[in-house]
């Protein structure tokens, strides 16, 4: 007997699976869950400092009548730091679930999320659906505030400058504080003389300093706050220091104001000795960035003015670099000075100090050369200062901070607030 075998034709098999594959993919498409039913649902801190992670949790229910499998994104900007970018849930239908985000945020300013995508996958895994939702939130990240650490001996300092410690001398404030015998080397101009005719012996009266004083902390946000010391820019070290200037200020009992201003103002708070006041700063802070323009100094004097009527210590946070000081405040500070006392707080690159030192080879020499004179044009400016009565700090990342709330209170000390 004669058995004839037939085979399918090659195109009709590959027909045949092509056909199988999309009756698949159909039936994966069609048990699918749904993602429109979805509803998201946000919760976490809304705000953190520069440096701290923020972890924040989405909440996802489903409103349908099919478990959902899906993969979702939860999209941030990149300087939000969201970690992990993607997740894998199953939530079955009527139920919710949630999912767990760590923002690491690598810069200052509001972080909001773009958008949501869910990409729901049929129990074959085929074939799915695809959506995208929003559910907005806002975290601010705030200045991350590392002068803090200097803030213990800041206050310890304070304390001797107010008398609270047994560190005490005349004092040079103007609020009679007591009387005290007379020791050599006491000021002849001190001399109590009611109080020695009373006990029959030389005493002399002590002050301390003034308390409801003004501070205004005036913040360069032009051009040259962009620059950067040592990976952070400029503007960014201005702000820690400004922070532990008012948080020592806040604790004398003094009244601190706020002014960030490049070619136009950018923030203005007005003088407050309440505590809540620094948060309220660092606040405001969070969202100032530097602006690629000139600043504008005789500006930044108008709204000083404007905003203080009472004498004050103002505190103007910029860049001690010719273009600055000689072309823009030099100008307008007469009329600053005549009402204020006023202290430039600069910072300065430790990166150039280590150029003028260096004499390895030629190119090292050329450097330190420019270093050299980069630092006697910061010397001749901060005298140029000094001359029109105007209180300098020049002092490198590490201390810069510390420098200018020293500053404050050596001037507190001495009774020029």
């Amino acid at each position: 007997m004669l058995v004839v075998l037939l085979s399918p034709a090659p195109g009709l098999t590959m027909l045949v699976v092509d056909l199988v594959i999309v009756a698949l993919l159909g039936v994966d498409l069609t048990l699918a869950g749904g993602v429109r039913t979805l509803a998201f649902t946000r919760s976490g801190p809304t705000s953190a400092r520069l440096g701290q992670p923020v972890p924040l949790v989405l909440g996802i229910a489903n409103d349908g009548d099919r478990p959902v499998r899906a993969r979702v994104r939860d999209a941030w900007p990149p300087s939000a730091g969201a970690r992990p970018r993607e997740h894998q849930v199953v939530v079955p239908a009527g139920e919710r679930r949630f999912l767990e985000t760590t923002l690491y945020p690598t810069r200052r300013g509001d972080r909001e999320p773009f958008r949501i995508t869910v990409r729901s996958l049929g129990p074959l895994g085929l074939a799915g659906r695809q959506g995208r939702h929003r559910s907005p939130w806002r975290v601010r990240v705030l200045p991350p505030f590392t002068s803090r650490r200097h803030l213990p001996a800041a206050l310890a300092r304070l304390r001797e400058v107010e008398g609270e410690v047994a560190i005490r001398g005349a004092g040079a404030g103007s609020e009679f504080d007591s009387l005290r015998d007379y020791v050599i080397g006491d000021d002849v101009r001190l001399i109590d003389w009611r109080g020695t005719a009373r006990r029959g012996a030389v005493v002399v009266r002590t002050f301390r300093p003034e308390r409801d004083r003004r501070v205004v902390c005036v913040l360069d946000t032009g051009r040259t706050s962009a620059g950067r010391v040592g990976d952070v820019p400029r503007l960014d070290h201005a702000l820690d220091a400004a922070l532990l200037l008012t948080a020592v200020a806040l604790r004398a009992g003094d009244r601190v104001g706020l002014v960030a201003h490049d070619s136009v103002p950018r923030v203005t708070l007005p003088g407050s000795h309440d505590h809540a006041f620094l948060a309220r700063v660092t606040d405001a802070m969070a969202r100032l960035e530097p602006a690629i323009v000139e600043a504008d100094h005789a500006g930044i004097v108008s709204t000083v003015l404007r905003e203080t009527s009472r004498r004050s210590l103002v505190v103007l946070f910029t860049e001690l670099a010719p273009a600055v000081i000689e072309e823009g405040l030099l100008p307008a500070l007469g009329t600053l000075t005549a009402r204020h006392t006023v202290v430039v707080a600069a910072l300065r690159d430790p990166r150039v100090d280590e150029l003028a030192a260096g004499r390895g080879d030629v190119r090292a020499v050329y450097a330190a050369a420019a270093a050299e004179q980069t630092l006697m044009r910061r010397r001749e400016l901060t005298e140029t200062l000094r001359r029109r009565g105007v209180e300098v700090v020049d002092a490198p990342p590490a201390g810069y901070a510390a420098a200018v709330t020293d500053a404050y209170l050596t001037l507190k000390s001495l009774g020029r607030l």
